[in-house]
């Protein structure tokens, strides 16, 4: 038997209940990964498998270039790679604005996504299997 759920759109463009403040306090001990994308490259699947110890992969960022620093792989910033002691460090020269059309893709795809259980009809095909 499967009982239908019904959800509440969140409204991302209400104030906060508490009179417009922000209360960053609750989620600042949440971990996020951070990561610094040197560059990127294309290969064929002969030239990964023919990679050995020593090869060099070249990537398409030049040297000295600045790099994208990734919080859970979105770019949130973009700086120049130092040398920190022993270890390879990153010195922050820009803060990435967020883009208002991706921000509105995502309102958007929130807004018309389907409706009915999370994961669709196929996720009740499953239960309904299990059962």
């Amino acid at each position: 038997m499967t009982e239908e759920i019904e959800y509440e759109q969140l409204d991302r463009t209400a104030a906060p209940a508490n009179g417009g403040a922000v209360a960053l306090d609750r989620v600042g001990d949440i971990p996020m990964q951070l990561s610094v994308e040197l560059g990127r490259t294309q290969a064929t699947v002969s030239e990964v498998l023919t990679l050995a110890p020593g090869a060099v992969v070249t990537l398409d960022t030049l040297a000295g270039e600045e790099v994208d620093l990734l919080a859970n792989g979105t770019a949130i910033a973009r700086g120049e790679v130092v040398v920190v002691g022993d270890k390879l460090g990153l010195r922050v020269k820009e803060i990435v604005e967020v883009e208002s059309d991706a921000l509105a893709a995502q309102e958007q795809t929130a807004q018309t996504a389907p409706d009915g259980p999370p994961g669709g009809a196929d996720a009740e095909a499953e239960q309904s299997l299990a059962a």
